[in-house]
């Protein structure tokens, strides 16, 4: 209308002025609306979301969950504690715990049997000399190494199913000592072979070990480099003995310094956790494998399963304490006392969603040395991985059952199949997919492991 009426020169500044009016007009149309939006804004409160615990929420952090569970069973595992007080009273006697490593005051059979065990340290070391300067050939070597290491296995199982003064602790005790010995002096023997194959000079003479600490200089602690055969004498046998590692290597990462209040703290802890261990298991584990035995005698089921279910708390929580007892107190103190550099004796397996995971992260030194002298080979050799796997499993179960029936004199192979279970529950179950995500998972698989390797009381009447 407004462009019909003004015609001619005025025609540019009316379209001009329209345009401005139709831009005020739309402005003032959006601020209109939003002002609607926002009004009505305020009475909305629903919009598209998933629940929470639904898995197409997105959500993971289940972490108060876990502390809330935590409480729950601080607070149960309180009464039953309470309630274990009240029905027994206090059955804590440190003085009765010498009796499980003595019969006899004046004899010490288990002792004896470790000091024994130098005589095979000294073998090990003559024929490793003879081999370095060539009196022995490859072949025989291995044949002596061989022989050593097949006594330093049935030689001490001899001796305990022999001597009836031995007790069941003193007899475990020797047999894990002879076990660490014959994974060691396996690995002292692999590693010299290695480097004699390395080596292309034969040397004469042998030079001065630095797996000990190395000369000061300056104040500082230096490290200088071994070279075969200079590893070949008894200070660095005896520091690979006493190091915290199953596998041996000619030089090992140092600390520079021994650190005081760590190593007090450790001590502390070991000591601290040692009693506290002891106490658990006289005050809660014995009473109720006593109380189990009546169930297991009649084949009462649901009895068995009752007595076994009130086992699994402090069974649980005594695995957890002797985990941190001897996996970081006190190898943390040894290698600190020996300035040994590789701290690393576990990880996170309390994260762990699969059997496979728990298995290679909970003990460290044993996964290094099975990993290094036993799969690793086996797959040199052309050997299938799942055949090297289910290997390393059997020469695990082998020892779990070595260590429990010889000093037990029971040969039910219970721990044996354990062990063996493990494989089936790596290979054919999936890793399991829970809700919580890898904490829930770490907790299942985790539980699994704890069970596996249970202290000896539970295993031994079970």
């Amino acid at each position: 209308m407004r462009r019909r009426l003004h015609s001619g020169g005025g025609g540019k500044a009316s379209r001009t002025l329209s345009h401005k009016d139709l831009k005020e007009m739309k402005e003032k149309v959006e601020q209109e609306e939003e002002r609607e939006s926002r009004d009505s804004a305020g009475f909305s409160c629903h919009k598209l979301q998933e629940s929470l615990l639904s898995s197409a929420s997105g959500y993971s952090n289940y972490r108060g969950i876990l502390n809330w569970c935590v409480v729950m069973l601080i607070l149960s595992n309180a009464r039953l504690f309470l309630e274990n007080l009240i029905k027994y009273g206090i059955l804590v006697d440190p003085i009765q715990i010498v009796s499980l490593f003595l019969k006899d005051p004046y004899s010490w059979p288990a002792l004896c049997l470790v000091i024994a065990s130098n005589v095979f340290v000294i073998v090990t070391l003559q024929i490793e000399r003879r081999m370095a300067l060539g009196s022995l050939s490859e072949g025989f070597g291995l044949l002596l190494h061989t022989i050593t290491l097949i006594t330093i296995l049935t030689f001490p199982a001899a001796v305990v199913l022999t001597v009836r003064s031995i007790t069941p602790v003193g007899a475990v005790l020797a047999l894990m000592w002879y076990t660490i010995l014959l994974l060691k002096l396996f690995s002292y023997k692999d590693v010299n072979k290695w480097s004699r194959e390395l080596c292309k000079a034969k040397v004469k003479t042998l030079s001065r070990s630095l797996s000990a600490p190395g000369l000061k200089e300056n104040g500082e602690a230096v490290q200088l480099v071994v070279v075969y055969p200079g590893n070949l004498t008894y200070k660095d046998m005896y520091y690979f003995l006493f190091a915290p590692t199953l596998c041996y290597e000619l030089n090992f990462p140092r600390s520079p310094r021994i650190r005081k209040r760590f190593l007090l703290r450790r001590m502390f802890e070991m000591l601290f956790f040692i009693q506290l261990q002891v106490g658990l298991i006289q005050q809660w584990i014995v009473p109720a494998i006593q109380n189990s035995m009546k169930p297991f005698r009649d084949m009462d089921y649901s009895r068995m399963i009752e007595r076994l279910l009130k086992l699994a708390v402090p069974n649980h929580l005594i695995w957890l304490i002797f985990f941190y007892w001897f996996f970081h107190s006190c190898m943390n103190f040894l290698a600190e006392l020996l300035q040994f550099g590789d701290r690393e004796f576990y990880r996170d397996w309390w994260n762990s969603e699969t059997v496979t995971y728990f298995w290679k992260n909970w003990n460290i030194p044993v996964h290094k040395w099975c990993s290094r002298h036993f799969y690793k080979p086996m797959l040199k050799r052309g050997v299938n991985k799942r055949v090297a796997q289910a290997g390393v499993f059997f020469a695990s179960a082998f020892f779990h059952e070595y260590l429990v029936s010889v000093p037990l004199k029971m040969f039910r192979l219970w721990a044996f199949m354990g062990m063996m279970a493990q494989v089936s529950t790596g290979h054919i179950l999936p890793a399991p997919q829970y809700a919580g995500g890898r904490e829930v998972g770490g907790v299942v698989e985790s539980k699994e492991g704890c069970l596996t390797h249970a202290p000896p009381p539970t295993h031994t009447h079970s």
